[in-house]
């Protein structure tokens, strides 16, 4: 009895040490957002932070675990510690490195391809913040406006500034709506495309933006409930992704080249090009087949800008007739070759559409070369084909190919047809109504422990692997979006039943660097990471990786074996990360744990070593 009752006496002085440090966690966290976050003419996050968190980013109050304070903790472990980079890398992306790039050749945009540095040239230190960073502003507010010390370039607002794309005010990036092909700004260009495309009935959900500028389209398309993957290039427009990601719309670095894109065939319910200068009539349309390839079967694509009017506007735009003529005569052959059929052309706009099976293209003439492998979804590193890539099979004229979707949100539920056909091996419309009801038991727990991922605190949000993307669904909110991951060694392809719930994500080895900049996510959650790439690649290679595109005062959730998050959590302590592990929701019996982390907020030039915090 006595044993039992001093049992009961330390559990509950565990307690009151965890009520103790979630009080002064909540009260250096907030704190820490008031000094951090005051930008002038935006919101005061600090006032935000107060009214909707309940104390603390860590709370374990209602999730008290079977070990107390932490499982599995050892303060006497030793700890490696990660020294920062220096300041000139604040906005080092490894892969899309400038000085890299140039060792590569210029035709079809090879430089402006992943090139990742081999494992002696690859910086295993820390990213700094530059001085003066802010938490960003809570969405919609981060849509119209940037703190100038998150990326501190100003060429863009010189360069178009006639455009309305950005403006500089004060200590903020302000972004008025507009673009090359829409000064009058983004709603008044989208309501133009509505008049075309059904925004409103929820059959266009996810959309594709080539080229996208500092991805004000996609930031607009929001309020149609569309979510847009917008992607460009790291050229000599400084930071144009790293922009759109910092007024949290879903973006990557990329460019077509001769590599094929990272999404799966059939994914995307509209295509954009918006003055892209993707020069897509060139390489016997190889660019517009690859936009056929990820557009489903009675999608979208929509080109605006030259060569569209040339026959009024080749004056202003400083072009010769001839030429222009000559650019959209390729463009209407291949997308006949393709079987579009426009639907529109007015101004600077033309609209087609993908027919919906191959039985109403059985007529056309010319036939095209239809490409012969089934592997329409193996595209990392894999060079685009000049051939196009087939429907799925259809018994009548009428049936859509790839099967009908449903309009969202009913689609982000329903059974994906990718499913119900049987195409991925090992998967029932049972597995996939399970894994759903798993991941809001998951995401339920999660919210139990970090207070802050329903209250727009998270805006950009990675799930590192992804399966069937019921993590997102389990969170699905105007307030935030989910990057889903598929990793390129996951024993099933289900990237596509991703984009069949009405979802985006990509393709990702992560024995390398992810396309994009630092600092461009608010919360990451890593299921089963570790384990799935046991003896694939370093996982300090991974964790450095994570912590470079993590937020300061971001979020991780590791979901793994207790052995392999002791692992992990070895490493980031060394890595300015508040860390603990908790039990599965289900019991201590569980072998699998969950450990949750938050990234210190520290930025270049400050003494920021495990030791002095």
């Amino acid at each position: 009895m006595a044993k039992k009752g001093s049992s009961i006496d330390n559990r509950r002085r565990n307690s009151m040490s965890i009520f103790i440090i979630a009080g002064l966690c909540c009260f250096f966290y907030i704190l820490g957002a008031w000094q951090r976050s005051g930008s002038g003419k935006g919101d005061r996050i600090a006032d935000l932070v107060n009214r909707q968190t309940d104390c603390s980013v860590l709370s374990n109050l209602n999730y008290e675990t079977h070990h107390g304070n932490d499982v599995g903790s050892d303060d006497s472990e030793e700890v490696e510690e990660f020294k920062p980079c220096k300041a000139q890398y604040i906005d080092y992306t490894p892969c899309q490195d400038q000085t890299r790039a140039m060792r590569f050749p210029r035709e079809n945009m090879i430089y402006r391809e992943r090139h990742c540095p081999p494992e002696e040239e690859k910086l295993r230190c820390l990213v700094p913040a530059p001085a003066g960073y802010v938490t960003p502003f809570p969405w919609p507010k981060s849509r119209d406006y940037v703190p100038f010390a998150n990326a501190p370039y100003r060429s863009l607002t010189v360069e178009k500034a006639v455009q309305n794309w950005i403006q500089y005010e004060g200590n903020v990036f302000k972004f008025p709506g507009g673009g090359t092909q829409f000064p009058e700004g983004a709603d008044v260009y989208i309501d133009e495309l509505a008049n075309v495309i059904p925004f409103d009935n929820g059959m266009v959900r996810t959309a594709l933006d080539t080229g996208c500028g500092v991805a004000s389209w996609g930031a607009y398309l929001f309020k149609r409930n569309v979510t847009a993957m917008s992607f460009a290039p790291r050229d000599s427009h400084e930071a144009q992704v790293q922009f759109a990601l910092e007024r949290g719309v879903p973006a990557v670095i990329d460019v077509l080249g001769t590599i094929r894109l990272p999404y799966p065939s059939r994914a995307f319910d509209m295509a954009h090009c918006s003055r892209c200068l993707i020069p897509w009539g060139a390489n016997d349309g190889m660019y517009m087949k690859e936009v056929d390839r990820v557009l489903r079967p009675g999608g979208y694509w929509v080109l605006s800008g030259p060569p569209i009017n040339w026959r009024t506007d080749y004056k202003s735009w400083k072009r010769f007739e001839e030429e222009l003529e000559e650019e959209q005569r390729k463009i209407e052959v291949i997308a006949n070759l393709l079987c579009w059929e426009k639907k529109h052309e007015k101004g600077e706009i033309a609209i087609w559409r993908k027919r919906e099976n191959y039985e109403q293209c059985r007529n056309q003439d010319p036939q095209p070369t239809m490409c012969e492998t089934t592997e329409s979804d193996s595209v990392w590193y894999k060079k685009m084909e000049g051939c196009v890539t087939p429907y799925p099979d259809t018994i009548d004229w009428d049936n859509v190919a790839g099967g009908t979707l449903k309009p969202f949100p009913e689609r982000l539920n329903s059974v994906p047809f990718r499913i119900s056909s049987g195409s991925i091996p090992g998967v029932s419309a049972k597995t996939y109504h399970d894994d759903n009801r798993l991941w809001k038991k998951h995401v339920n727990a999660y919210r139990r422990i970090n207070k802050l991922i329903d209250t727009g605190r998270y805006r950009n949000i990675m799930d590192m692997n992804a399966g069937l993307g019921s993590f997102a669904a389990a969170l699905e909110s105007p307030k935030l979006w989910v990057m889903n991951v598929m990793p390129t060694i996951a024993e099933k392809d289900t990237l596509g039943v991703v984009y069949e719930r009405g979802l985006i994500g990509v393709y990702h080895d992560w024995c390398e660097a992810f396309s994009t900049y630092p600092r461009t996510y608010d919360l990451i959650h890593a299921n089963g990471v570790f384990s799935l790439y046991k003896d694939k690649c370093d996982p300090v290679d991974i964790l450095l990786e994570m912590d470079r595109i993590l937020r300061p005062e971001g979020a991780v959730i590791f979901r793994d074996q207790e052995d392999v998050l002791i692992r992990v959590r070895r490493i980031v302590r060394g890595m300015r990360w508040n860390t603990k592990i908790v039990d599965h929701e289900d019991g201590p019996l569980v072998p699998e744990k969950v450990l949750f982390a938050v990234k210190k907020y520290w930025v270049a030039g400050e003494n920021n070593s495990p030791s002095s915090n």
